[in-house]
């Protein structure tokens, strides 16, 4: 089983990694998408994500100076939500190591990451409607990414993702995976049905440390989830999607 999540938007480039940083994948995609918005202005960038002046020369600078900056562990360097509940600063070698093997974060600018795979700040969201010679980011990404996760299920050996991403970047699969992958999604509910956002972003990082923590490689071992009183809801769940609630 492989779980798959989003990244984030903030990052942490102060804490010093516990671990070495291992070469990504698309490390020269990623370079050649910096390269390209690194002649996108301060506007542009500002318009296209959505964001203020201030985060937006940030981030010119951060693609101007792509090449010269420190790679980092990605797991160590996300810095949001979905990170916030992954705690991964507190979790022993093995199960950053078991991370490594099935745990995997989408990117918008590095397309898919193992835990330690190294990155270089910056901000593209998956979503963005842009790209060199395409009209938006998934289009430039086309069937790379859905390929790799493939080679790394196939290497793994289950066939299974378990899928605790955001809709933005899963969209970056969308009838690209083998027809014999079975992906299972998860919702994560308040006691009394609500969907928060912020508790479900907290919970599926949450979640995806009570894979490594416990080492799970089958599927319905993850029914046991209880991290801060979530519980399996089987009469809210089918074969597609579980249902997890979080206790009042």
């Amino acid at each position: 089983m492989i779980a798959v999540l989003s990244p984030a938007k903030t990052l942490d480039l102060e804490t010093p990694p516990p671990f070495p940083a291992t070469p990504a994948r698309f490390a020269a995609e990623a370079a050649t998408l910096a390269h390209a918005a690194s002649h996108l202005t301060q506007k542009k960038l500002g318009e296209l994500m959505k964001i203020s002046p201030a985060l937006a020369k940030l981030n010119a600078d951060r693609f101007r100076d792509f090449d010269a900056a420190e790679e980092r562990p990605a797991l160590f360097t996300f810095a949001g939500d979905v990170y916030a509940g992954f705690e991964a600063k507190t979790l022993d070698e093995a199960a950053v190591r078991f991370a490594q093997d099935h745990v995997r974060l989408l990117s918008g600018l590095y397309g898919i990451l193992r835990p330690l795979d190294g990155i270089r700040p910056y901000r593209l969201e998956m979503g963005t409607r842009w790209a060199p010679r395409k009209k938006k980011l998934t289009d430039w990404w086309d069937d790379r990414v859905a390929k790799a996760l493939a080679d790394d299920l196939a290497a793994e050996g289950s066939g299974v993702v378990l899928n605790l991403a955001s809709q933005e970047y899963w969209e970056v699969f969308a009838d690209r995976l083998p027809a014999d992958v079975r992906v299972l999604a998860v919702d994560f509910r308040e006691a009394d049905g609500r969907f928060v956002s912020f508790h479900a972003k907290k919970a599926r990082g949450m979640m995806a440390r009570f894979l490594v923590e416990h080492h799970v490689t089958e599927l319905e071992g993850m029914r046991a989830f209880d991290t801060a009183g979530y519980r399996y809801a089987a009469d809210q769940s089918d074969d597609a999607r579980w249902t997890f609630e979080r206790a009042a």
